[in-house]
């Protein structure tokens, strides 16, 4: 297994997704090496991985619910981050 700690490449800057594909490219004709998306910083990194060719990706367990998120209509998305911070507003109290 051939772990590229992708999320922390990101951390300092730079395209991860250069490396995993590189090591991709790399270990390709080696049956038995697996690329491993490990750091996983945002849940859009599991699609990365998958587009790439990664064979395996670390996830975070408090990452897993967004999942249920995607393909969600982008308008519907928005709608709901709104009233969500309107809701957080009213909670706080305080007014402008």
């Amino acid at each position: 297994i051939i772990s590229i700690f992708a999320g922390r490449i990101s951390d300092v800057g730079y395209n991860a997704e250069i490396y995993i594909k590189y090591a991709i490219d790399v270990f390709k004709d080696k049956t038995n090496a697996k690329i491993l998306w490990a750091s996983t910083r945002e849940i859009y990194n599991i699609v990365q991985a998958d587009d790439l060719g990664c064979h395996i990706i670390t996830v975070p367990n408090n990452m897993l619910p967004k999942l249920a998120d995607f393909g969600k209509d982008l308008a519907e998305f928005s709608l709901e981050t709104v009233k969500m911070f309107r809701n957080d507003a009213l909670k706080s109290g305080l007014s402008i």
